[in-house]
């Protein structure tokens, strides 16, 4: 096994991923999405999770295939990134056919970065306007760390951040990840700098 070129999500053939940041924010986003409709399927975790239209993936749903994939920072007011990726593929002429209309399929999950510091002081929410720029800048490279969904995001006292690789199997099939780290609790022992994985 060995990683794909760019070791990226996006060595999967036809997957583009695009971010936005807002640095005074202190949060971003960050959109999966393809050249064509993709099927996807969700496991919703935790004690308080934040997702939109995750429903919709269940294999006996209407819809079989999604646009986009949203990851947001922003909590609950992040789920809005969703409606900025929606408009922008309505426009491209993207979703599922209802009569002569198209609703584009844009699932979306949230982590929360509402107290990193930033300035939350908007009263118009900012995420769907993240969510249409980071659907504008989807393509096959993009920056990871503190960008996109990861631009507020922490993991205990320490950055948190966008992470993506892949990995090409033998059979010469391409898995991909991508994931946007905002964990609670420590990942170091102590006080010093080892991480707990460390040993594994």
């Amino acid at each position: 096994m060995r990683p794909g070129p760019r070791n990226l999500i996006t060595d999967v053939g036809g997957l583009l991923v695009g971010n936005a940041a807002d640095h005074r924010l202190r949060s971003g986003v960050t959109v999966l999405t393809a050249e064509q409709p993709f099927t996807a399927a969700v496991h919703v975790m935790g004690g308080a999770p934040g997702s939109r239209e995750t429903d919709l993936l269940a294999p006996d749903r209407l819809v079989q295939q999604v646009d986009a994939l949203v990851l947001s920072g922003g909590s609950a007011f992040g789920l809005d990134a969703c409606s900025g990726v929606m408009a922008g593929l309505r426009q491209r002429g993207r979703g599922f056919a209802v009569g002569d209309q198209r609703v584009p399929i844009v699932p979306g999950a949230i982590l929360f970065d509402l107290l990193n510091g930033g300035d939350k002081g908007w009263v118009t929410s900012p995420y769907p306007e993240l969510g249409r720029i980071a659907l504008d800048n989807a393509g096959p490279d993009f920056a990871l760390g503190s960008d996109g969904a990861g631009t507020g995001a922490m993991t205990g006292g320490l950055k948190g951040g966008l992470g993506s690789a892949s990995a090409v199997l033998p059979s010469g099939i391409t898995v991909g990840a991508l994931v946007a780290v905002n964990a609670l609790g420590v990942a170091t022992a102590g006080e010093g700098p080892w991480f707990l994985a460390a040993p594994f």
